[in-house]
């Protein structure tokens, strides 16, 4: 396959920059026909059926986007906003892999004081990183003088991704991020489950569908390109994810029943097959328990356990789009962007979104 084929032209007036009030993004249902394929996000009750098992990731971004000033460059709010550091993963007690910008000011042995955002005459914080090693594709090893996870509240800001072209604001603290978010860990958010309120939530209950939730730290392998003219030359990062006893008895007894398993989101679809396939079990039975996963789904996957899918619109040549190519039909899900583009439908993380079924070849 090459990478070309899962391209398409979108305008940048397409790309949301603010989100929708929970609940009120448009839904492209792919499998209707006319009228019947445009919804609402809140017609979901509807659109799934009684006994359909949702399934959510409760992953909680963490304000990971840092912004400091290298030791000795001079002081004022200016120029302690003169590098952004991006948490990536962490390492241990005080040390992260992270992100750079620009990278030519992080070299080995830099020591980048983190600006406080509550401003003041010296915005310095007293917290302190060296960078101690480069660690490749353009990420540095830095070690904190403590640890920075208690500080992130008050020094970290919300990483929204590179495509949404503003700052974050305070608004975003709470948008971006899931009203069922319980477990720190991502720097992305699962985006899919951005659209849901508590109210729509409890419409679902009432109408009788059921709902389970896994974790999958997003990390920053959501958002690398994929630069490689052939498909299979490019490599997933692995994230962490972690799927609870009871969920996974949810998935099983929906599936010795015959009902759909539906994921909320590529992260809930990866973090399923991945179990799956990392169990190596032919009926598509999902272990319990933490792992990682690398998985890479293009055209021609065999999906095991998802049923249907509820995602967002994704980039261009990207891994997310191949997946849901793989799991709807590449041709089906690419009509269905430039149909939702000449509609005004809103892309990427606070746009709006898709409900897919499984095509019967995957």
């Amino acid at each position: 396959m090459l990478t070309r084929d899962f391209d398409y032209s979108l305008p940048a007036a397409a790309i949301a920059q603010q989100p929708a009030p929970r609940g009120a993004s448009r839904l492209l249902v792919l499998d209707r026909e006319g009228e019947e394929r445009h919804r609402r996000i809140s017609d979901l009750p509807a659109l799934l059926r009684p006994g359909d098992l949702l399934v959510v990731n409760d992953t909680r971004v963490l304000p990971a986007r840092l912004y400091g000033r290298v030791a000795g460059t001079g002081g004022g709010t200016r120029a302690s906003r003169e590098l952004e550091l991006l948490l990536v993963e962490g390492l241990g007690e005080r040390e992260w892999e992270v992100l750079a910008r620009p990278g030519k000011r992080a070299r080995p042995a830099a020591v980048i004081e983190i600006s406080d955002p509550s401003g003041g005459a010296d915005p310095g914080s007293g917290v302190f990183a060296e960078v101690v090693a480069l660690a490749g594709d353009g990420r540095r090893r830095v070690r904190f003088s403590e640890p920075i996870e208690p500080h992130l509240d008050r020094l970290g800001h919300v990483p929204l991704p590179p495509y949404i072209h503003r700052p974050d604001q305070p608004t975003d603290r709470e948008r971006y991020q899931t009203v069922y978010a319980r477990r720190p860990g991502a720097i992305a958010a699962p985006t899919a489950g951005l659209h849901f309120s508590d109210e729509l939530l409890a419409a679902l209950e009432r109408v009788g569908i059921e709902r389970a939730a896994l974790t999958l730290h997003v990390g920053i392998g959501t958002f690398k390109p994929v630069t490689a003219p052939l498909v299979s030359d490019h490599r997933m990062d692995r994230e962490r994810y972690e799927i609870p006893e009871d969920t996974a008895a949810a998935v099983a007894r929906a599936r010795a029943g015959g009902r759909r398993v539906v994921a909320v989101g590529t992260t809930v679809v990866r973090a399923l097959e991945g179990a799956a396939a990392a169990a190596a079990a032919a009926n598509g039975e999902v272990p319990a328990g933490a792992g990682t996963t690398d998985l890479f789904i293009t055209p021609g996957f065999r999906f095991q356990v998802v049923d249907a899918l509820l995602t967002n619109f994704h980039l261009p040549r990207s891994t997310l789009l191949m997946l849901v190519s793989a799991f709807a039909g590449r041709e089906r899900v690419l009509a269905g962007y430039q149909e939702a583009l000449g509609l005004g439908y809103r892309f990427f993380s606070y746009g709006d979104a898709m409900l897919a079924e499984r095509r019967p070849e995957a």
